[in-house]
């Protein structure tokens, strides 16, 4: 069954320049004073905090119809975490990725131990439909424990060498979390990510040895859909 449409109703801009706008805050490292001024540059006279509302509201809609889109087998689960500071307090942003870099799940969670890695492999095999193949960690004993409760015949690997993949995944995340200069809750980390991750994983292509012109024509499709969830497709 598809999704419901996406209503642009009772807003006084067209639903192209929101869907634009909210593609330029979550797709590049901008800061929405930033998209302002860029909008601004093309004759659109939006406040940043009128893309602030845009974001929150149609982002989770943008990201609920691109996960529809499936990309490939996913039996390799590399998983890692990362602190966020958040107003003087440590955070854990928990992360599975797949072996092509594609973004399965993440969680934001206050602790780093067995019971929050226990969540994230469930709500991975919930949102997965199965267990992988191969599990692919650093030496964090948690991940091994919760295996073990969880589906303890699964293939485990865990060594830092091996994990790049996820290691490097955190990247491009924290190059935002400098340009917005910090979250102010845990919750509004919680949702960017689903939003940030959801056009990252559309419009970054897979890893392996693309051509020039593949990758282009990797993105091109990449933004038609991109316009088809929104509902601006011409």
């Amino acid at each position: 069954m598809s999704p419901p449409t996406i209503s642009y109703k009772r807003h006084r801009f067209p639903p192209a320049i929101i869907a634009h706008a909210v593609w330029l805050y979550f797709r590049f490292p901008l800061s929405l004073r930033l998209v302002e001024e860029m909008l601004l540059e093309r004759g659109i006279a939006a406040s940043y905090e009128t893309l602030r509302r845009w974001a929150m509201k149609f982002g989770r809609d943008y990201a609920r119809r691109l996960r529809r889109k499936k990309s490939g087998p996913r039996d390799i689960w590399h998983l890692d975490e990362v602190v966020v500071t958040i107003v003087g307090k440590k955070h854990w942003l928990w992360r599975a990725v797949d072996q092509n870099g594609y973004i399965l799940d993440e969680i934001v969670q206050t602790r780093r131990d067995t019971k929050a890695a226990r969540r994230l492999l469930r709500r991975l095999l919930k949102k997965q439909g199965c267990a992988p193949r191969r599990m692919i960690t650093d030496k964090l004993g948690s991940y091994a424990a919760a295996r073990r409760q969880i589906m303890p015949a699964i293939e485990h690997r865990a060594h830092k060498g091996l994990n790049n993949r996820a290691e490097n995944s955190h990247l491009p995340l924290r190059k935002r979390e400098r340009a917005m200069q910090g979250f102010r809750s845990p919750g509004s980390l919680q949702r960017f990510v689903v939003v940030f991750s959801a056009l990252r994983n559309l419009f970054v292509p897979p890893r392996s040895r693309r051509s020039a012109l593949a990758t282009h024509l990797y993105r091109l499709n990449a933004m038609a859909h991109w316009k088809a969830v929104a509902g601006v497709t011409a």
